[in-house]
């Protein structure tokens, strides 16, 4: 099958073409313009890219319609990190440059939209996310991320168009963005920094990359899979817990400052999900414990130290 795939650079991006290339799909990989493409320099001999901004994608629109891709694979986002959660950006970019995508993959002939949603779109609850949970958006995010889910649902119908939307939680793995909780926690300790945080009675779901990448892969390959469904591992664990199992896994002597920062008035603090219906479409079920998918980051993160250190020699 053919396919596009936007935001191909980014983390989760970057491991959903190498598992669509080893499922035998072909990958057209639309990456902005300043993009660095670190992620997928191993894979980039077998994608065709097409470097393009989500907020200027029409400039886009005769490499796309010349590509004709079968399935759209839409992962590309402005604003996520919490700076920019209630930015314009959410809705006169994002929103604007995906419905003007989905035109574009409509005049190619496509017949799959997939598009990450996130669990933003619920709103804050403190009990476990199904996808009969009423949404309740709280932030520009989650109201964008809404809105371009609803919007491309029915604009599949209309178009004879299979549609799938993944309300994802959150993931983890090598090559993640040092901001987020989980890599900033491994590189304070693997640099031997002292490390500030909350209680860290957060109860949080996380994913690990490689497993969602398959997810989505699953969805695409199967054809029963239609409609909105939750995404994320189906276990919680406080953020004391995982932050004390990376400790554990790196230096069980480190001291880890909890309670030294005061939790945020907006902070989730129990996020989980329900997965039972797309494991029930797909058959698909996560394959690493939290324990192998921190082992394996852990492991990733002291290589990119030590070669950060040799690059300063």
């Amino acid at each position: 099958m053919r396919s596009l795939v936007t935001g191909a650079s980014g983390h989760l991006g970057s491991y959903l073409v190498r598992r669509l290339l080893d499922e035998g799909f072909e990958v057209v990989a639309l990456v902005r313009e300043e993009s660095d493409l670190w992620r997928l320099s191993d894979v980039l001999d077998r994608v065709e890219l097409i470097r393009a901004d989500l907020s200027h994608i029409k400039r886009a629109a005769p490499a796309i319609l010349e590509a004709r891709p079968e399935a759209v694979f839409h992962l590309a986002w402005q604003g996520v990190t919490s700076g920019f959660r209630n930015d314009p950006v959410q809705l006169t970019s994002n929103v604007t440059g995906s419905l003007e995508l989905f035109e574009i993959a409509r005049a190619s002939a496509c017949k799959l939209w997939v598009g990450t949603g996130s669990q933003a779109e619920y709103g804050k609850h403190d009990s476990l996310l199904t996808e009969e949970t009423p949404v309740n958006p709280q932030t520009a995010y989650g109201v964008g991320k809404l809105c371009v889910g609803l919007l491309t649902e029915k604009l599949c119908q209309l178009s004879n168009m299979r549609y799938v939307w993944l309300r994802l939680l959150a993931t983890y793995g090598p090559k993640d963005d040092e901001k987020h909780l989980i890599p900033s926690v491994i590189s304070h300790l693997l640099r031997g920094e002292h490390l500030s945080l909350t209680s860290g009675e957060q109860r949080w779901d996380y994913l690990y990359v490689e497993d969602a990448a398959e997810a989505i892969a699953r969805a695409a390959m199967t054809e029963e899979a239609r409609g909105v469904f939750n995404l994320s591992s189906g276990e919680a664990h406080t953020v004391r817990e995982i932050t004390e199992r990376i400790r554990n896994l790196i230096d069980p002597s480190a001291s880890l400052g909890f309670g030294e920062i005061p939790v945020r008035a907006d902070q989730t603090m129990h996020l989980q999900a329900d997965i039972r219906k797309f494991q029930a479409a797909t058959g698909w079920t996560p394959r690493t414990s939290l324990d192998e998918g921190l082992r394996r980051t852990i492991e990733w993160s002291k290589c990119a130290i030590e070669a950060d250190i040799e690059d300063e020699r």
